[in-house]
């Protein structure tokens, strides 16, 4: 009978052990994800806090359906990532988004460079404000004349 115990409580030890060991890993293992997550939000943002560009000159060809901008990037960060970059037209319309093409060096702007971009719209009234949007968020406007 006395052994009957012992063994009953070397089981619940072990269980307590195991439940312990458990738990303590899935705590571990969530505090690395929340850790991992905050670092990689940190470095989002200071990507954003180092982006910044200027529209220098933005015109409407005389068809109405182009518009050319020429951008300057005057921040510490590169500007990749075109696919995600928007370019949004106002009008008398409405908006509406363009995703420029542009051809440059390796698909980036270097700090201090300038890009050309030809973003076709369809719309047959002038265009009013252009809209660029870079793939982190930072933005700059410009008024066509």
């Amino acid at each position: 009978m006395a052994v009957s115990e012992i063994i009953g409580a070397a089981v619940g030890v072990l269980m307590l052990l195991l439940t312990a060991y458990m738990l303590m890993g899935g705590v571990l293992y969530t505090a690395d994800v929340v850790t991992t997550a905050q670092k990689d939000n940190t470095l989002l943002q200071e990507t954003r806090l180092g982006t910044g560009f200027e529209i220098i000159y933005a015109e409407q060809s005389p068809t109405i359906q182009f518009i050319n901008i020429t951008i300057n990037n005057t921040g510490s960060e590169v500007i990749r990532d075109f696919s995600h970059m928007d370019i949004i037209v106002n009008n008398t319309e409405g908006y509406q988004y363009i995703i420029p093409d542009s051809d440059i060096h390796n698909k980036q702007l270097d700090p201090h460079h300038t890009m050309w971009v030809n973003a076709t719209f369809y719309s047959g009234f002038p265009a009013k404000t252009v809209v660029v949007v870079t793939n982190n968020g930072v933005f700059n406007s410009k008024t066509i004349p």
